[in-house]
């Protein structure tokens, strides 16, 4: 077997005490996910018309936090952040980019598993050879280079201890979703953010929707009551051929290159892709689901050569269930055309809450809201991000409020897919409790 789940029941508590840190109710947030304190608002291969990489193409703590001197801004001479990136791909190069734009940023290392992609980014950020790091090791590499702090935009699988690598080196850390592929790693990044709160570090996790005013105010609204207590939810994620058409995933190398369609490095497409959509459900909802079942399908795309455990699915359906018996319908696909959307409506006895990640975010019913029509938030989104975990970080701002909503999200996503694998009912305490952990093959790669 080149890719197993293993499980290890040494975490068992570790899990129990991670359900009991996630946030019960909580404060509508900005876009670094501070709480607005009821501040008011008016407002690869890529395929499918808003499928969201090709469009971009196309288009906690009480009290006082006291900062570090250093980092309060104009308290230094030198008040630019310097940079380490982790992860040379598409969406690396694209979101150093905007990094660079905003101002306050400098990059001073860059770090991927594959060498010529190291330096090429690192060619384009002006950075020499030698600040350019390739293998396994190479973001430990861009730690010892003293960032102040890193992006890490690799595979998912790596996401946890690259955080927690980071944190444990003095660095603060934005981080892309999802943040873990399995419960463990969901454990170890919620320890990582809650290390960063006691180190005086900022970690960012970086959700479009969770920074645009129109969601923020759409959510504020439905947690007050203006459509009556939440009955029933849907969700979905509708999207064309990402990631090619069939691969051959037969080294691990080439798993690597090809790591969004390799289940075991992204999490499947419910875990990798899927979350936003449910993300916002459980922003809504303000909850985790007690328990879910499902299915999932692999009837669009042929992969003939790659063995069947590896390779993602096309498409999931799920039923979570929530506290007081509300449902929660999901359903996704990333094959064919016709329908694509990312989006979310909350039913409620007064009203129904809409959102659509590239169209309107509204409330129908006994009290409206108008909402407004949504531009390029794959873009506007990651800015309001870059923007926010700057002021978090000059201003001293450790209490990191989206860590614990993102853990959240991301064992949703983990529950909906262990459900649908099994094809059986599935709780949130036997997900924990069995705390699967996904395996790659580490040691057929450069260390």
């Amino acid at each position: 077997m080149t890719g197993q789940i293993i499980q290890h029941q040494s975490l068992q508590p570790c899990a129990r005490q991670q359900q009991l840190s996630l946030p019960g109710k909580r404060p509508t947030l900005d876009a670094a996910g501070v709480p607005l304190q009821g501040r008011q608002y008016s407002r690869g291969h890529f395929g499918g018309p808003v499928d969201r990489r090709r469009f971009l193409v196309g288009s906690g703590l009480i009290g006082l936090t006291i900062a570090k001197p250093q980092w309060v801004w104009g308290s230094q001479a030198a008040s630019t952040i310097k940079l380490g990136l982790i992860g040379c791909g598409g969406r690396g190069n694209w979101i150093a980019d905007l990094f660079n734009q905003h101002g306050g940023y400098r990059f001073i290392a860059v770090a991927d598993y594959f060498p010529e992609r190291a330096l090429n980014t690192g060619k384009r950020l002006g950075l020499p050879e030698d600040k350019c790091f390739s293998s396994l090791s190479g973001y430990k590499r861009v730690l010892d280079a003293k960032p102040d702090a890193v992006v890490i935009e690799s595979p998912p699988y790596f996401h946890p201890d690259q955080t927690w690598d980071a944190v444990e080196a003095g660095c603060h850390a934005f981080v892309a979703k999802p943040i873990a592929v399995d419960v463990p790693g969901c454990q170890r990044f919620l320890q990582a953010g809650q290390r960063a709160t006691e180190k005086k570090l900022c970690v960012l996790v970086d959700f479009q929707t969770r920074a645009n005013e129109l969601y923020q105010e759409c959510v504020r609204r439905v947690q007050q009551g203006d459509i009556g207590p939440i009955v029933s939810a849907e969700a979905v994620y509708y999207t064309g051929t990402t990631w090619g058409g069939a691969v051959e995933l037969t080294d691990a190398e080439t798993r690597m290159r090809l790591w969004g369609r390799d289940r075991i490095l992204s999490g499947d497409i419910i875990t990798e892709q899927n979350i936003h959509a449910l993300d916002v459900a459980t922003w809504f909802l303000d909850q985790h689901p007690l328990w879910a079942y499902g299915a999932c399908t692999r009837r669009a795309r042929q992969e003939s050569q790659s063995p069947s455990d590896l390779v993602c699915h096309d498409a999931f359906c799920c039923v979570f269930v929530f506290p007081q018996d509300i449902p929660l319908s999901f359903a996704s696909k990333q094959y064919g055309t016709g329908v694509e959307d990312i989006g979310c409506w909350i039913f409620g006895p007064k009203g129904t809450a809409e959102t659509h990640y590239f169209g309107q975010v509204l409330i129908r019913g006994e009290k409206s809201y108008r909402g407004g029509k949504l531009g390029n938030l794959y873009t506007e989104g990651a800015v309001a991000n870059i923007a926010s975990f700057h002021r978090t970080i000059t201003q001293g701002d450790f209490q990191n409020p989206t860590v614990a909503p993102s853990v959240r999200s991301n064992l949703t996503t983990i529950l909906g897919r262990t459900a649908a694998y099994r094809k059986a009912v599935v709780s949130w305490d036997q997900m924990l409790q069995s705390a699967e952990k996904l395996e790659f093959p580490l040691h057929q790669l450069k260390s």
